[in-house]
């Protein structure tokens, strides 16, 4: 056997086939159809977790504020004055950390001083941004 048969011979075992390759594609695009829209699934889920968390957390700093100046802001002072000083007696915030988040889609959250469902009311759209809706979409509102 001369040198030109055993080189073919080593380059023939060392790969796979085309319909090989095509195979395992088929197979983990079947996958990903299957998973993925589970995944999708879970992330909304985990958006509206995390505004829930951030309400609540917003609302303790509201309450911080109200135990150091005596009330609520109002709604034209807004959620700025957890962090910036507007001239109120007893303030001694800033009252979160890092600053003022918006919500998981990127929209402000909804703050109004004397609320309707109580002292205030602190709300995000979902991720619509309008008023209602089902599921990702859904308000997530302090009072509920």
């Amino acid at each position: 056997m001369n040198n030109i048969e055993k080189r073919g011979r080593l380059y023939g075992r060392g790969g796979f086939t085309l319909i090989e390759l095509l195979v395992v594609m088929v197979i983990l695009g079947m996958l990903a159809a299957i998973v993925g829209p589970n995944l999708f699934g879970k992330v909304g889920k985990g958006k509206q977790s995390a505004a829930k968390t951030q309400i609540e957390m917003i609302g303790q700093a509201l309450d911080s504020y109200r135990l150091d100046v005596g009330k609520y802001p109002n709604t034209s002072e807004g959620l700025n004055a957890l962090n910036t000083n507007s001239g109120a007696a007893g303030w001694d915030g800033p009252y979160l950390k890092k600053g003022l988040p918006n919500d998981p889609w990127g929209k402000p959250y909804q703050y109004q001083s004397p609320g309707t469902h109580g002292d205030y009311d602190l709300s995000s759209l979902g991720a619509d941004g309008a008023p209602g809706g089902e599921g990702e979409n859904k308000d997530i509102n302090s009072w509920e």
